[in-house]
C-alpha cells in the first residue's frame, strides 16, 4: 500500500479527527498506589517518526517521568530511583506481547565534597559545591549515571544486551537538574550543558548510531488539569486559547529518550509498531531505623520485580480506568487488557459529563465499539495491525513519512498530518480538546448513518458528538525543538539578578 495514496485518505482523515482524542494526555498521580512513588511516575509516553531531516529514517521513544517538579526543588532535586527498573516496550507483531524492551537502570553516587570548617570536615548540604559546566565535574556532589539494555522477546528473568558509546563504554551521565542560573550560567548555558549529555549508541542488532539523552526537561504537555478534575471546572465551548490555562507551564519532568533506526523497530513484514512505557521495582522493602550512616541508606530492597506504573495511550488511567481498579491497571500487561473492557465499552465517563452539562447528552450506543477502535485495537487503514490483540497501546505506522516541524498540525491526522496523533505522538500534537469529543461520541457523528468506519454507532446515538469541546490550553508545535531530544529545556529554579 502506497501512502501517499491512503485509501480513503479523506475518510480516514475525518476519522481521526476523533480518535486522535481517544485519550488525553499526561499522567500526573493517575492512580493511589503510585501517588506515593514519585520517582517511578510515568508522566507522558511519545513515539513518533524523527522529522529532523537528518534522521527522517529514525523513530524518537520518549517516556517522561517524576510528574510536577517545581524547578526550584532544591534541596534534594529530582535523581532518579537507582532501586527502579524503568522500561519502554515494543510490539512489533501486534499481539499486545513485548518484542523489544529498552530497559533503563540508574546508579547515584555520592561525592560526598566536605569542606574545612573550625578544624574539621564537613560534608556540604547541597547536590553542588560551585558551578557546573560539563558531566562528572568535580563541583557536582551528586552524580547520576544510567546504562541501557535490549531485552528481544519476553523480558521477565532476561539479561538485555547493552546499548554502548561510540568508544565502547556503557555508562552514560544524566545532567544534573536546573538548579539555576548562578549555578550553569546564564541565557543558553544550561542548554549547551544538557546537549553535553546526548550521546550517540549502538544498539545490539540494529545498524547505523541510535542516540539516547536522559535529563531534566520542560513539562512539554499541556492542560488546564486543575479545572479538569475539579468537576470539568471551565467553558467546555469557550476560547481554546486562554491565557495561564495551562496547568503545567511552571513545571519540569524527567525524560527518558532513545533515537532507534525504524528498521530495527519492526519485523518481517510488519511496519506498524506498539509503544508503552512501565516502571518496577522490588517486590520487598525493609526500612532501616536508624538507617546507616551514607547516602540513601534507608531501605533494603530484594525479590522479584513488581511493576508500579504503566503508560501507552495518555490519561487512560485517569479518566477511563475506574478508581478501584487503577492500581491493577498500572501492574497490568496489554495482552491481558481484556480484564478492563467493560472500561472502554460501557465508560462512566460521558455520564459524569452529561450530570455537569445537562445539555450534553451521552451516547447511548451500548458497547462503545467506537471507543474499542480508539484505545485497543488502532484504525483501520491508518496504524491497525493486520492481526491485533485489543490491547492498550500507543500505535504508529512507520511508513508514514514524518512532517518537518514547520509543516505539523497540532491536530494530528485530524489536521490533515497522518504523522501525527493518534498515529503514534509528536511533542506538539494537541490531543485534549478532541478527548473529551470523543468520549461524547464525536466518532458516531463523523461515521454517518451508513456507519461507513464500521464503528457499530452512527449520529443518533450521540446528541453532543458534534459539540467542540476545549480545556482552553492550546498546544503547539512551534514551540519545540526540530531535532533530538526535541523537549524544552527545563526551567530553571533561580534567575540571576539584572
Amino acid at each position: 500500500m502506497k501512502l501517499s495514496s491512503f485509501p480513503v485518505r479523506a475518510s480516514v482523515a475525518a476519522l481521526c479527527a476523533v480518535v486522535a482524542g481517544g485519550a488525553m494526555a499526561s499522567s500526573h498521580r493517575e492512580a493511589p498506589s503510585i501517588a506515593g512513588m514519585p520517582k517511578l511516575d510515568a508522566t507522558d509516553f511519545y513515539m513518533f517518526r524523527s522529522y529532523d531531516p537528518a534522521r527522517a529514517d529514525y523513530t524518537t521513544l520518549i517516556a517522561d517521568y517524576q510528574p510536577d517538579q517545581s524547578p526550584a526543588g532544591g534541596p534534594n532535586f529530582f535523581a532518579m530511583d537507582p532501586t527502579g527498573l524503568y522500561e519502554i516496550h515494543i510490539d512489533n507483531d501486534g499481539d499486545g506481547r513485548e518484542d523489544i524492551t529498552f530497559q533503563f537502570r540508574f546508579t547515584n553516587t555520592l561525592r560526598d565534597i566536605a569542606l574545612p570548617i573550625g578544624g574539621q570536615s564537613t560534608s556540604i548540604p547541597l547536590v553542588q559545591a560551585g558551578g557546573i559546566t560539563g558531566p562528572n565535574q568535580p563541583t557536582s556532589n551528586l552524580r547520576e549515571t544510567y546504562t541501557v539494555s535490549v531485552v528481544r522477546g519476553d523480558r521477565h528473568g532476561r539479561v538485555g544486551d547493552a546499548v554502548l558509546k561510540t568508544d565502547g563504554s556503557h555508562v552514560f551521565d544524566k545532567p544534573t537538574d536546573n538548579i539555576g542560573e548562578k549555578t550553569f550560567g546564564v541565557g543558553g548555558a544550561y542548554a549547551a550543558y544538557a546537549a553535553q549529555h546526548v550521546y550517540d549508541v549502538k544498539i545490539p542488532g540494529c545498524d547505523g548510531l541510535g542516540k539516547v539523552f536522559v535529563g531534566q526537561r520542560k513539562d512539554p504537555f499541556v492542560v488546564a488539569l486543575g479545572p479538569i478534575f475539579d468537576l470539568i471546572n471551565l467553558n467546555p465551548l469557550g476560547n481554546p486559547d486562554v491565557t495561564g490555562a495551562d496547568s503545567l507551564a511552571g513545571k519540569n519532568v524527567t525524560s527518558l529518550e532513545l533515537e532507534v533506526p525504524t528498521a530495527c523497530l519492526t519485523t518481517g513484514g510488519s511496519t506498524i509498531i506498539g509503544g508503552w512505557t512501565t516502571s518496577s521495582v522490588r517486590q520487598a522493602r525493609l526500612i532501616a531505623s536508624p538507617p546507616k550512616s551514607g547516602y540513601q541508606t534507608t531501605a533494603l530492597n530484594g525479590g522479584p520485580w513488581a511493576q508500579v506504573s504503566r503508560l501507552g495511550m495518555p490519561l487512560v488511567n485517569e479518566v477511563v480506568i475506574g478508581l478501584k481498579d487503577k492500581d491493577r491497571f498500572n501492574s497490568s500487561q496489554p495482552k491481558n487488557d481484556a480484564q478492563f473492557l467493560g472500561y472502554v465499552t460501557n465508560p462512566a465517563l460521558p455520564t459524569l459529563i452529561q450530570t455537569l452539562f445537562p445539555s450534553a447528552k451521552a451516547p447511548t450506543n451500548f458497547p462503545r465499539t467506537d471507543l474499542v477502535a480508539a484505545f485497543l485495537t488502532g484504525i483501520a487503514g491508518l496504524n491497525q495491525p493486520a492481526h491485533v490483540t485489543p490491547s492498550e497501546m500507543l500505535r504508529l505506522e512507520t511508513r508514514i513519512a514524518p512532517t518537518p516541524k514547520a509543516s505539523q498540525s497540532n491536530l494530528g491526522v485530524a489536521g490533515g498530518d497522518f504523522a501525527g496523533f493518534p498515529n503514534g505522538r509528536r511533542p506538539g500534537d494537541d490531543i485534549v480538546d478532541i478527548e473529551l469529543r470523543v468520549a461524547m461520541g464525536a466518532l458516531c457523528v463523523l461515521t454517518g448513518d451508513t456507519d461507513k468506519f464500521k464503528v457499530g454507532c452512527k449520529p443518533s446515538d450521540a446528541p453532543a458528538g458534534g459539540a467542540p469541546l476545549t480545556d482552553g490550553a492550546l498546544q503547539s508545535p512551534a514551540q519545540f525543538p526540530a531535532a533530538f531530544p526535541y523537549l524544552n529545556t527545563p526551567l530553571p529554579g533561580a534567575t540571576v539578578a539584572p
